[in-house]
């Protein structure tokens, strides 16, 4: 007997549906509380499903929403449902797929979906095959109910229906779907792309057999006179170009010509989708060769694309000048990640180069719009095809250039702006003989009437910083800061923003030309913190803290002291300890005690217990969470990491004079927790620390070694790249306040940091993305191990003497490299046929040095002259003959052999 629905009980849930639309939150709260009764009583689903389903006396959108709430109860409670219940709802769904109104036909597929991704696509065999069926209908509702069921499953279950799991369904419904695309129905040939579109990044194996039959069909597709389907065709040939080039080579000049057209579609969602294309293209090898002959069309178009849309501009509140004195509301702000403080060697060789990303820098241009749009994908495009094409791309630019730059139009003249800035990066070498005019004219944009113009030159300008800081400072550094500063006070929020970010580029770059600015540029950064709404004054602590990067210790002024450290500190009173606005203070307070040094004391009290205290309240909550976590919530363990790299920070900047802090409060007590966390980022702060307090007080980290150093060596995990890094730099700071009495200890450390050194490609060094060499750290630590303890160590020499060299030859001369040397010479001493069959690397690693200390260079020669002695003059001849003839030089002219 087929369910059938009590009239007393249908009425109660249409009521409940009428009053679940009512405004009224008390209203809403009661048909909260009605619904969790309900959902006691397993027939209370047919009801919802009835109504959606059959009830078409009702309104559409009181049936829709009675789906929704079925959606929501399958979510939530589908294994509780009879079986009979989940069968009724079933087949309601499959009998009724093909409802007159799209709204309804559309949440019967919701529905359907959210039955199926329960795991029900096994215990459900027949939805695949009669939602395929029913796609042979002659009734166009019930294909496009199906093709809308079924776009969905795909979308949220491709892997599933690739697998054997379902004996691959796929191998039916790929041709099928292809047959579709010929449909008289629109809506049905965009739904038809749409379903093989989830297949082609996972490769599934059934779209590969026929692949050629779905590239002949999108060409056939490609002048569809619906925009939905001319998307769908888009978005399916950037997919197959990342998987399928060598399919698409053949065709490329027709599907160039045909991007070329789609990205000036009047539908911008098209032209969207197109205009990835050039972005996609751009990582591929055959790019140059592909584009170089369309770039005389491409250009422009990009170019054109990366104008503001009127609906950006009403989005973005273009015609407002001043809005600063407007509160921010929450959710523009993004959410701030820290992170962790890594170590790296001071005067290291090529470690500050990390590569800028394009798209942070496109954020810092309009990120209050919808994330992405033609105008950041065509900047987007235009910049990694200036990086593909270098100064080739000039000519087609130029001449465009010109016009944009000084069109009476803003709009233009932005867009303008933009591109300059765009291709920067790319096109660098080729700007060059153009910059002395250009610069100029875009710090005078600075002072352009409309916000707009203001923000994006601020963004370009920065892009250029290099340039800038590379010239006479008279010449350009000096109006661009004096105008950036202004900016930085400017009375619109998104020009603030742009300003204080482009700030910050420049405070890298210049570093030390900043000094005779200094208070200049203090007066402007403490006037803004009075200024700035909440959102801002987060970018400005880290305009703060980059200045402190960058001028270091000529900060250490009392002036400047005077006019920094009291919003600073004023601002760090206010903010509560539970306050995530602390991480973005606290880092700045880190580079700020690094740089002030001694001059930082007097605010180093407060500051310093504040930190323990949050490494100390983070720990606790976890403790509680970890007992008890159905009553305790999980702690956001970035306070305890940011706590404990601005107490970094202040080791660094005090040096000796935390001694007194460290005395009076339990942080090692602390740190030996922090460092057994589960979470890496936490280990890697506690280690960085651990390293800065043995250089700074090492009195107090002495008697806690013994239980410190098991936990290092079994830090020792090259998977875990900067938290090895950072252990294995305690171990060597360890090692040199230690001395001999190290012995103990080598055994738990010196295995590991030999296996690391010879591991092949670590990656490029032990800190992630910087340099092209192996990080120095291990081989600096073992260095140190063998100076203090050589006896022990020495033995190992033929296991790490090679790779040892070929790291510690790429850095500079420093107190590090010096350690390190002393202990390579103590253990050559001790265990000199150790060293024999890699001698010349270790000649090379000694002819790094530019100039060593005296009794370091003495060490030096007498091992070059008894291994010379050992081996006889013939044999030494023989042997140096092998050299490179500099080698050769340096050796004969600093050593004498």
């Amino acid at each position: 007997m087929e369910w059938q629905p009590d009239e007393q009980g249908l009425q109660q849930v249409l009521q409940l549906l009428k009053d679940s639309q009512s405004p009224d939150t008390a209203t809403q709260r009661a048909v909260q509380e009605k619904l969790e009764q309900l959902n006691q009583f397993p027939d209370f689903n047919n009801y919802l499903i009835f109504v959606l389903t059959s009830l078409k006396s009702e309104d559409e959108p009181t049936r829709s929403l009675s789906g929704l709430i079925l959606k929501n109860n399958v979510k939530a409670h589908y294994q509780n449902f009879p079986p009979n219940v989940a069968d009724f709802i079933k087949r309601e769904c499959l009998n009724n797929i093909g409802d007159p109104s799209p709204l309804i036909r559309a949440t019967i597929g919701i529905l359907i979906t959210t039955i199926a991704s329960k795991g029900e696509l096994q215990t459900w065999p027949e939805l695949l095959p009669q939602l395929c069926n029913l796609l042979n209908s002659d009734d166009y509702n019930t294909c496009e109910g199906s093709f809308g069921a079924l776009q969905k499953i795909c979308e949220d279950s491709s892997e599933l229906l690739d697998s054997d799991a379902l004996n691959r369904p796929l191998n039916i419904m790929i041709p099928k779907f292809l047959q579709f695309f010929k449909h008289c129905s629109p809506k049905i040939r965009s739904h038809a792309i749409a379903c093989v579109n989830q297949f082609i990044i996972g490769r599934a194996q059934a779209l590969m057999d026929n692949i050629d039959t779905f590239i002949e069909s999108l060409f056939a597709l490609a002048g569809d006179e619906d925009s939905e389907v001319r998307k769908n065709v888009c978005r399916a040939l950037v997919m197959l170009l990342e998987v399928r080039i060598d399919r698409l080579i053949p065709h490329m000049h027709s599907i160039i010509q045909y991007m070329l057209q789609r990205t000036q579609d009047p539908d911008e969602n098209v032209a969207l989708e197109a205009c990835e294309f050039w972005l996609t293209l751009a990582e591929q090898p055959i790019c140059k060769e592909a584009l170089s002959g369309h770039l005389v069309q491409l250009i422009p178009i990009l170019v054109n694309g990366m104008k503001y849309s009127e609906i950006d501009i009403i989005l973005l509140k273009g015609d407002v000048e001043e809005d600063e004195a407007v509160p921010d509301s929450e959710q523009d702000i993004k959410p701030r990640f820290h992170k962790s403080r890594t170590v790296t060697l001071q005067h290291e060789g090529g470690e500050d180069e990390e590569g800028e990303d394009i798209d942070e820098d496109e954020d810092d241009d309009d990120d209050t719009l919808s994330d992405w749009n033609l105008r950041k994908c065509s900047a987007a495009a235009l910049d990694v095809l200036a990086n593909v094409f270098r100064e080739e791309l000039l000519p087609h630019l130029l001449p465009l250039l010109k016009g944009l730059l000084f069109h009476p139009d803003w709009v233009i003249k932005e867009s303008g702006i933009l591109v300059l800035g765009a291709i920067a990066e790319g096109c660098m070498q080729g700007m060059v003989p153009y910059l002395p005019e250009l610069i100029p004219h875009l710090i005078q944009c600075l002072c352009d009437k409309k916000a707009l113009v203001r923000s994006i030159a601020c963004w370009t300008l920065s892009r250029y910083a290099h340039w800038v800081v590379s010239q006479p400072p008279d010449a350009h550094l000096k109006p661009l800061m004096t105008e950036l500063l202004k900016r930085i006070l400017d009375g619109n929020k998104r020009v603030q923003e742009a300003a204080c970010s482009a700030f910050a580029t420049l405070e890298e770059e210049a570093c030390t030309e900043l000094v005779p600015y200094l208070s200049f540029i203090l007066d402007t950064l403490v006037f803004a913190f009075g200024k700035y709404q909440h959102k801002n004054l987060l970018i400005l602590y880290d305009a703060i803290g980059t200045l402190a990067d960058s001028v270091g210790h000529h900060l250490n002024q009392p002036e400047y002291i005077e006019k920094l450290m009291p919003p600073l500190i004023a601002k760090w009173n206010e903010l509560k300890d539970e306050d995530k606005d602390l991480f973005p203070l606290l880092e700045c307070l880190s580079s700020v005690a690094t740089a002030l040094q001694s001059g930082f004391l007097p605010y180093c009290e407060p500051v310093y217990q504040r930190c323990v205290t949050l490494v100390q309240k983070t720990l606790a909550q976890a403790m509680m969470y970890s007992q008890q976590p159905d009553q305790y919530e999980a702690p956001d363990k970035d306070f305890m990491i940011v706590a404990l790299d601005l107490l970094s920070g202040l080791a660094e900047g005090l040096g000796g004079h935390v001694d007194t802090l460290v005395a009076r409060s339990n942080i090692m007590t602390l740190l030996f927790q922090c460092m057994q966390d589960t979470m890496p980022e936490v280990r890697q702060s506690s280690f960085a620390l651990l390293g800065d307090l043995t250089k700074a007080c090492f009195p107090h980290v002495k008697p806690c070694i013994a239980e410190f150093m098991p936990i290092l060596g079994t830090n020792l995990n090259p998977e875990f790249i900067s938290v090895c890094n950072n252990a294995t730099w305690a171990i060597g700071e360890i090692c040199m306040q230690m001395g001999v009495e190290m012995q103990p200890y080598i055994a738990m450390v010196l295995n590991q940091l030999v296996e690391i050194i010879n591991r092949p490609n670590t990656p490029k060094t032990l800190l992630e993305n910087t340099g092209t060499f192996v990080s120095p750290l291990p081989a600096i630590s073992i260095g140190r191990l063998g100076y203090v303890c050589p006896q022990e160590v020495a033995p190992l020499l033929p296991q790490f003497i090679r790779p040892w060299c070929t790291s510690l030859r790429n850095i500079r001369d420093n107190e590090e490299k010096d350690s390190a040397f002393r202990g390579i010479c103590m253990m050559i001493g001790v265990n000199p046929g150790g060293v024999v069959q890699d001698f010349i690397f270790f000649c090379d690693a000694v002819a790094s040095w530019v100039n060593p200390k005296d009794d370091l260079r003495d060490m030096f020669c007498k091992i070059l002259h008894g291994f010379k002695e050992q081996v006889g003059e013939e044999n030494w001849q023989q042997f140096s003959e092998q050299f490179p003839p500099l080698l050769k030089e340096r050796l004969a002219a600093c050593y004498g052999v």
